[in-house]
């Protein structure tokens, strides 16, 4: 099964899930996706406090609430904020993500990317994020991101970190994850 087409199954899945729960109007959407972003840098200064710092000091960094399920074949999606420090201007995008293998559970994450480049969150912006391959697990009760629900890594002109915030998810599956602009809302 190739990239796309668990993407597209996975996509399915999240629709199923999340159903109409969405705002009505473009500014309606933009402030919900804002609050979200300023709750889950909260959540991540709360576990990490020196990351206050570390964004203060970034071009700019991206925060995405994520919202999946899993049986065999998984799905995520969600929406998100990239944030230009220097212009202070907001690009609204979107993420989804897709995987098949050995997993069952729902989920959902908090992810947080800091760009240590302008060229970085332009790229970022402009192309998307296209991220495939990969062996995940991850586990946290209900209303907790506990050690296993946190993550992090680093890649040449961005970092990444995870928090998990409710769910349970359990297995081994292989999957990719891409971000694009949501053109709607921008």
């Amino acid at each position: 099964m190739n990239f796309r087409t668990l993407l597209g199954i996975g996509a399915l899945s999240l629709s199923l899930v999340t159903g109409g729960a969405f705002a009505a109007t473009k500014a309606e959407k933009q402030a919900e996706a804002l609050k979200a972003t300023a709750a889950a840098l909260k959540r991540f200064e709360a576990k990490k406090p020196e990351l206050k710092a570390q964004l203060a000091k970034a071009p700019g960094y991206a925060v995405f609430t994520t919202y999946g399920v899993s049986f065999i074949i998984g799905g995520s999606g969600g929406t998100g904020v990239v944030h230009d420090n220097k212009t202070k201007k907001n690009t609204f995008m979107k993420i989804g993500g897709a995987s098949a293998g050995f997993q069952l559970g729902a989920v959902e994450n908090d992810v947080l990317v800091i760009f240590k480049t302008p060229a970085a969150m332009q790229g970022f912006i402009t192309k998307g994020w296209d991220v495939a391959g990969g062996v995940t697990a991850g586990a946290a009760a209900a209303g907790q991101g506990g050690g296993g629900g946190q993550g992090a890594s680093a890649m040449a002109d961005l970092e990444t970190f995870t928090l998990t915030k409710t769910g349970l998810e359990a297995g081994l599956a292989i999957g990719g994850v891409k971000a694009w602009k949501d053109d709607e809302l921008n």
